[in-house]
């Protein structure tokens, strides 16, 4: 059985939370502010953390770095705005997921289920043999990447999505797709996640949107992982996924 950590200052929709999750069969406990519910994830471990960013007493966002320097546990956000930059404060800040209020139980437990399968799933039984797409070296196995001979340093969620790029080289791949595998999200979810993380593999990898050299959009459809000099992308020379090039997407990585 889960056990959930619901971190939510109105009294109602605690109670609400509990009331449901309770009935999908989670153990919840909650904390209505977020000092409270930094000492209760410290001190009795959750599998996860349902964190509102809305608290009385400390800002939300600072609540998830405070999390973050002490513990891996996953986080889903709670937020009321579906603006872009609140998301990728979100993901920035160290947040696993997140979801829009407001919300329904069922939702809210399909986004919990999924986080937790998705880092619960265990290695391959025998190692994958690295994956080269030109100068890119991606090694599933020892979760390693490597660009024309030097490493780069990726999250967790990073490496995820450029592996699964990587396994389907050359193909377009949809944002759909993408949440579904990556993200544990078959019904869907938000682009701007999908976004936001090729915004960061992007600039991590020395290219931009307008100017692609592996991560390639193609409009309207998806996105393609491809060597640089191979035949028409089908590139958008807008960009179109969602992140701006000049930094303003965020400075710290999910």
């Amino acid at each position: 059985m889960p056990h959930l950590l619901v971190i939510e200052d109105d009294p109602q929709l605690r109670s609400a939370l509990v009331r449901a999750l309770r009935d999908r069969g989670h153990a919840v406990a909650t904390a209505s502010t977020g000092m409270q519910g930094l000492e209760e994830a410290v001190t009795h471990r959750p599998d996860l953390v349902v964190l509102d960013l809305g608290l009385p007493d400390v800002d939300g966002a600072r609540v998830l770095r405070m999390l973050r320097s002490v513990s891996e546990v996953p986080v889903i956000v709670a937020t009321a705005r579906d603006d872009e930059p609140e998301v990728v404060m979100a993901l920035g800040e160290g947040a696993d997921d997140y979801i829009v209020k407001p919300f329904g139980s069922g939702e809210l437990d399909a986004r919990i289920k999924a986080v937790l399968r998705r880092l619960g799933t265990g290695a391959p039984e025998e190692p994958e043999r690295p994956i080269r797409v030109g100068g890119l070296v991606v090694a599933p196995s020892a979760r390693e990447v490597t660009l024309e001979g030097e490493p780069l340093e990726l999250t967790p969620r990073e490496f995820d999505l450029l592996c699964y790029l990587a396994r389907r080289a050359g193909q377009v791949v949809s944002r759909r797709d993408i949440l579904a595998a990556v993200w544990q999200q078959p019904l869907g979810g938000a682009d701007k996640t999908v976004d936001v993380h090729l915004s960061w593999l992007r600039r991590k990898m020395g290219e931009t949107a307008q100017h692609p050299r592996y991560l390639h959009t193609v409009r309207t459809v998806g996105v393609k992982l491809a060597p640089p000099g191979s035949p028409a992308e089908d590139g958008d020379p807008s960009g179109g996924d969602g992140g701006s090039e000049d930094g303003s997407e965020g400075g710290a990585d999910a």
